[in-house]
């Protein structure tokens, strides 16, 4: 089609006796590059509009659509255009470089095609774990794992496509991937133990982007920022970052305290041995006051009793579950139990123990010294009436 355009083009100039070869070429190649931006220009404004427009309605994937679409869009009327003007100037010219134009538009074609689907992905990706858009939206954590797997796929594909343009045989890059993946393999295990970490987080999912974990095997604590296929990014309480490789959460054990279902209570508090007779009641008053604290979860369970004979204190044991898992609104709802127990047994006559010993002697056993004290009073009282006579 273009051959033949330009073929009447130019008999209706040799017609006239105008211009050269040159200067035809130049003249058409700037026309079609004038043109191709008119036409990109005139296609970023439709689409732009479109999306005000598609901005009213309820369904979200048509918004998606057309600004994923809108780059790629222009980037085709500028593929196809420029295709145009080296056409132009390859009928103008020999040149070798304008002998692979057809190659260059399938490649420059299948890489708008990836980009548009890359652009849909990731909107997607931000509709479903959006709470803004969807009534119930999805965990991050796996949306962004398929969203990872699909992108890889989509490359993958596309540069096998793009090979296959190029004139390389895709089966005979897959045996080569086949026989160097081998070499590979043994070089890269680190990172291929990693990335096989990584899809197992992903799959059994142990924790998510905003989870608080930690490890007792590694000194490994704080929030999870991000799960990447290599390594996971936790903030430590410290607000530093830690970089964890995924292959390690394959042979740790892993605790994740931001799933737990209720916070835990556990105190021991002891009364002294001369309040024993309190002991009952003052059980009894604490184990009513955590079954009606609107804080404590009444349907978890609740102990509350005398534990044993410490050494300086009968002991009582107070085990209870919070309704919260906050851990700063745990912290302020343990006070406040803590401050009822200690008002409880001050209200029973009764004090907190503390360690005390106390030494039992026979009566016929006296202190040394003792004696003494009187006659250094007496001493005391002369001196001082003897310094009164002086006065």
């Amino acid at each position: 089609m273009i051959e033949q355009g330009l073929g009447l083009l130019n008999r209706w100039i040799d017609s006239w006796g105008l211009l050269s070869g040159g200067w035809r070429a130049g003249i058409i190649i700037f026309a079609l590059v004038c043109a191709t931006a008119t036409v990109a220009y005139i296609a970023s404004r439709v689409v732009v509009g479109l999306e005000k427009r598609f901005e009213a309605t309820r369904n979200l994937w048509d918004d998606t659509l057309l600004h994923a679409a809108r780059r790629p869009l222009v980037a085709f009327v500028w593929l196809q255009g420029i295709y145009w003007a080296a056409e132009v100037a390859h009928h103008f010219s020999d040149a070798e470089i304008f002998s692979v134009n057809d190659t260059l538009l399938q490649v420059g074609f299948v890489w708008v095609i990836v980009w548009t689907v890359l652009g849909l992905i990731k909107g997607a990706e931000a509709i479903f774990t959006s709470p803004l858009k969807m009534k119930k939206p999805m965990d991050y954590t796996t949306v962004n794992a398929v969203s990872k797997l699909s992108r890889a796929v989509v490359i993958i594909t596309a540069v096998l496509i793009m090979l296959q343009s190029l004139g390389y045989s895709i089966s005979g890059v897959l045996a080569f991937g086949g026989v160097g993946g081998i070499a590979v393999g043994f070089a890269a295990k680190d990172l291929l133990a990693n990335f096989f970490g990584g899809f197992i987080i992903h799959l059994d999912r142990p924790f998510k982007v905003g989870d608080w974990i930690r490890s007792p095997d590694r000194n490994i604590e704080g929030t999870v920022e991000h799960i990447g296929w290599r390594l996971t990014t936790i903030r430590t309480f410290d607000k530093r970052p830690l970089y964890v490789p995924n292959a390690a959460f394959t042979t740790i054990a892993v605790e994740n305290p931001s799933r737990m279902s209720n916070r835990r209570i556990s105190e021991t508090v002891g009364i002294r041995y001369a309040d024993v007779s309190q002991m009952a009641t003052i059980v009894a008053d604490i184990r009513s006051m955590l079954e009606n604290h609107d804080e404590i979860d009444s349907k978890q369970t609740l102990i509350v009793n005398f534990l044993a004979f410490n050494a300086s204190s009968l002991d009582i044991m107070i085990y209870t579950f919070t309704k919260t898992t906050e851990w700063v609104k745990f912290h302020e709802i343990k006070q406040d139990v803590l401050l009822k127990i200690s008002q409880i047994i001050e209200d029973h006559g009764a004090e907190v123990a503390f360690p005390t010993r106390t030494l039992h002697l026979p009566d016929g056993i006296q202190l040394a010294g003792r004696s003494d004290e009187p006659a250094a009073e007496s001493t005391t009282e002369s001196t001082t009436e003897s310094g009164d006579q002086d006065k």
